[in-house]
């Protein structure tokens, strides 16, 4: 399983036959009919003799033709039928001179997207912060590029791209790649903006994002995108991007993307940042006010090598990707904090989200395994923190045995530096840690790989963390858990001075583990910490889960307008699920995502809809 190349989630040609290595786009946006139309180009190289056709990844397009570019020559294609889970193959007969190994051509296909493309939300004024534009943007991680792109949609095949897209001349177009100038069309109420992306990038990071935006500097090589209403804040919280940056590159070498830039989305983002090259997305929610959330974009940054420059073959081997950039992640915030036991924090915390993905599963689940089996299987449903802590605990405790963090973290750098640009498997990462460290062998063979890799639940080992920053929480955890009613009048304000916003999210995470308090100690620690009236969304999130588990009944309706409001996976599909499995709000949360079902990105909406059991066509 961990040198298993092969892709279980795209239909296209295998890449050992037949390998794109240059997209070109062109696109017009259309907000009345919500859709993408245009023509894609592809280079592609033929690996293999006696390959006749060239299969794409589709999802939901129309089809209105396919050319070999540099003839003119019209080529037959068939899309076949499409499949629940991975969409319709696009099947085009290759022409008779690109059909012999080294041989190479490029396919233009004319296509449309459909209003219902998964990887598109489409948003209306009203939906917008401003109430003026519409808005549009993508999300195509996992397997959600193909709804936009007739593509090999697989993280194997990278490949850089060029665009144009004309939209509407008031608005704004930006993409996952440089700018590089702008056009005037023949239609004066339209403008054409390009981009060049000449990094090869796979498909899942190709981005588009259309809007009434604004920018402000925020550093030598980055700016912060938004809609007015949050640019002057969006400025302020990503203030410290240059020095993630700059802290990043010490580790892991040189930035090759040229530019950072982060773009704040409306509230329908359904994850907390998407690692789009040169444009992070990033979710509203980030904006608490004191930068005490800023650590999403440390993640993000990361993905510039762990993830975007290395990339997992298939989403089988996620960890690769997002295991690695947690685990980099955490060393930047401790470098900028100035000290380890900051690195330790986070990872103590990253245990509690682990927990609650091992449980949500159920500890046998086949997708609580560091490398899963995704067979006829969209990667969206077995998406979890899995891959993010169990991978990032795994290195922590690889780390631990190599027993330097220098020598561990000069094995990053040339890790990097071996496989950059290229599309990998577990294997071949293993192969390369043993050769770089051959005089820990012994140490690495003690190891329970076959665990590590094919086990559900939990990891078979814990290293021992730092926990002189969590002491404060598990203790203030501990009183609330211990205290009778008497007691309760003991606990005030002043029990979090001195903690940090970490602090404070890491102290209710505990509590989420505890069993549920009475409704007398939630109505109390409400009234002594405030957390009605908090402004950051990760406090706010625990606080209302707390809240749902010791069956608070006046919490119901903040619950629901929350789970609504924000399009965040990270925050609405515990909330709906918390409220479904309470029977005093089950109904309630139903009728509440039936009604704003629409306003939901496609992705949360599917999502929730299951975790409701409500049908997907309801």
């Amino acid at each position: 399983m961990a040198d298993r190349r092969v892709d279980p989630c795209t239909l296209s040609t295998p890449v050992d036959q037949i390998v794109t290595t240059k997209l070109n786009l062109d696109w017009d946006v259309d907000f009345e009919k919500k859709t993408l139309s245009g023509n894609v180009k592809l280079d592609v190289k033929i690996l293999k003799d006696g390959v006749g056709k060239l299969v794409l990844d589709t999802r939901d397009l129309s089809i209105s033709g396919v050319w070999n570019d540099a003839t003119n020559e019209k080529l037959t294609f068939a899309l076949q039928d499409p499949n629940q889970a991975v969409g319709s193959a696009l099947e085009i007969q290759l022409p008779s001179s690109a059909q012999q190994k080294e041989s190479s051509c490029c396919i233009r296909i004319e296509y449309q997207t459909s209003p219902s493309a998964s990887a598109l939300q489409w948003l209306n004024p009203a939906q917008t912060v401003g109430k003026k534009q519409p808005y549009l943007f993508s999300q195509c991680q996992a397997i959600h590029a193909r709804s936009l792109i007739p593509c090999q949609d697989t993280p194997s095949v990278k490949a850089p791209y060029d665009a144009k897209v004309t939209v509407p001349r008031d608005l704004v177009a930006l993409m996952s790649a440089v700018r590089s100038g702008e056009e005037a069309c023949s239609d004066s109420a339209k403008k054409t903006y390009c981009f060049e992306q000449k990094v090869p990038i796979p498909s899942y990071l190709v981005a588009i994002v259309v809007g009434a935006l604004e920018s402000r500097d925020i550093g030598p090589r980055s700016r912060v995108w938004s809609e007015a209403e949050y640019v002057e804040k969006g400025k302020e919280e990503f203030s410290e991007t240059e020095t993630m940056l700059q802290t990043a590159e010490a580790l892991l070498g040189p930035y090759v993307w040229g530019q950072y830039d982060l773009l704040i989305l409306p509230p329908s983002f359904p994850y907390g940042g998407m690692e789009n090259p040169c444009l992070t997305f990033v979710t509203p929610t980030l904006l608490a006010g004191d930068k005490s959330l800023a650590s999403v974009v440390a993640h993000e940054i990361s993905h510039s090598w762990t993830g975007n420059l290395v990339t997992n073959c298939s989403w089988e081997h996620m960890w690769l990707n997002e295991g690695f950039t947690v685990f980099v992640e955490r060393k930047i915030l401790g470098r900028m904090k100035g000290s380890e036991k900051e690195r330790h924090f986070q990872c103590i915390g990253g245990q509690g989200k682990l927990i609650y993905a091992v449980e949500t599963f159920g500890e046998s689940h086949p997708y609580t395994h560091l490398l899963p089996l995704l067979e006829k299987v969209d990667p969206d449903d077995a998406f979890s923190s899995i891959p993010y802590e169990k991978g990032s605990t795994f290195l922590f405790y690889l780390e631990t045995l190599v027993g330097n963090t220098d020598d561990f973290e000069a094995f990053l750098r040339a890790y990097i530096e071996k496989f950059k640009y290229q599309s990998i498997s577990t294997q071949d990462w293993k192969d390369f840690l043993f050769s770089y460290f051959q005089d820990k062998a012994s140490v690495f063979n003690e190891v329970e790989w076959d665990k590590w890799f094919h086990s559900p639940g939990m990891c078979p080992v814990l290293p021992k963390f730092d926990t002189t920053l969590s002491d404060a929480c598990t203790k203030l955890c501990d009183r609330w858990c211990a205290a009778d009613f008497m007691e309760l009048e003991e606990f005030g304000a002043s029990d979090l001075k001195g903690m940090s916003t970490g602090q404070v999210i890491e102290f209710l995470s505990q509590l989420l583990l505890k069993p549920a308090l009475s409704e007398l100690h939630i109505h109390s620690m409400g009234s002594c910490y405030k957390f009605d009236d908090t402004g950051n969304s990760e406090i706010k999130f625990r606080w209302l889960r707390l809240c749902i588990k010791a069956g608070y009944a006046k919490i119901i309706p903040k619950a629901i307008e929350y789970a609504c409001k924000t399009g965040r996976l990270k925050f609405a599909r515990p909330l709906f699920k918390d409220l479904y499995k309470w029977q005093k709000s089950r109904q309630k949360a139903v009728e509440a995502f039936l009604e704003n079902r629409e306003n939901m990105h496609p992705i949360t909406a599917t999502m929730v809809a299951k975790d409701l059991e409500v049908d997907t066509q309801q």
